[in-house]
């Protein structure tokens, strides 16, 4: 069993109103620190297998037919051994 922690964000060229939203929220809030929020998601399958190359091989297609937009955001993961 492989575990694949996703993580799918914006692309730093794309306008980010919610993360714009947050940003002012907290500065609202006294946590002037913040300088910029960008807001994405978190996505963790588990996969029914125990090679690693045909796992990443999946979750690549998983995220460039599904799980991302790549046109606007991009995407990282990691495989993690359950």
């Amino acid at each position: 069993m492989i575990t694949a922690r996703i993580h799918v964000t914006l692309k730093q060229s794309v306008l980010d109103p919610q993360g714009t939203a947050v940003t002012k929220s907290l500065h609202a809030l006294g946590y002037a620190e913040v300088q910029d929020v960008r807001i994405g998601k978190f996505l963790e399958l588990k996969l029914d297998t125990a090679d690693r190359a045909q796992a990443e091989a999946r979750v690549t297609d998983m995220c460039e037919k599904l799980l991302a937009n790549t046109v606007i955001e991009k995407y990282e993961f990691e495989l993690v051994e359950a």
